[in-house]
């Protein structure tokens, strides 16, 4: 089973190896989509954990009594396509190829169940055309 995850960890927290004890203790795979870690900073991480239920269920109580916020992922990217030029910059920057380019009438074609939100492609569309639902 595969669930998407943000974590927010306090700052104390940002040296304890989170996705090795998750594979380690857990058995647990942690696939970091975006990272914002620095020290004495609050730490963000969105992942997503694949694993068995029973083990992500008990992964992510181990996270909440270490003071790990666990926020799971609703969010999803939303194209104005009355805004959308087309330029297909977008299309370089996303790692899953969600956003591609038809090759022969050059529209962006958007496939939903291969993106995973890493948010990427936002501040790349130079009309503002990308955002999220939330």
């Amino acid at each position: 089973m595969k669930k998407r995850v943000t974590l927010t960890f306090p700052k104390r927290s940002i040296q304890m190896p989170i996705t090795y004890r998750l594979a380690k203790d857990f058995n647990v795979a942690a696939n970091i989509i975006r990272a914002h870690v620095a020290p004495n900073q609050i730490g963000k991480l969105v992942v997503e954990l694949a694993g068995d239920i029973d083990q992500l269920d008990a992964a992510i109580d181990w996270m909440k009594a270490n003071d790990i916020v666990v926020s799971f992922a609703s969010r999803e990217i939303l194209i104005d396509e009355e805004s959308c030029v087309d330029c297909g910059l977008c299309t370089g920057i996303c790692p899953t190829e969600a956003l591609t380019l038809d090759r022969e009438t050059y529209q962006l074609n958007f496939t939903r169940s291969r993106c995973i939100v890493c948010e990427q492609c936002i501040p790349t569309c130079p009309v503002q055309a990308i955002s999220t639902n939330l």
